[in-house]
């Protein structure tokens, strides 16, 4: 009984780090495509804008 729960509790541990490094990833992405990114929502929300 003590293998399943030690192996239920590393299991939730590698999910928690699994997360954390997507999140770092995300974040570093967002980081380095800053620019880009900005540029790219404002031509979109203008063009929405001009839609109308």
């Amino acid at each position: 009984m003590k293998k399943i729960k030690s192996y239920v509790r590393s299991r939730k541990g590698m999910e928690l780090v699994q997360v954390a490094i997507l999140v770092a990833i995300a974040v570093g992405l967002g980081l380095i495509f800053k620019t880009q990114i900005t540029d790219f929502v404002n031509r979109t929300f203008e063009g929405l804008n001009n839609f109308n």
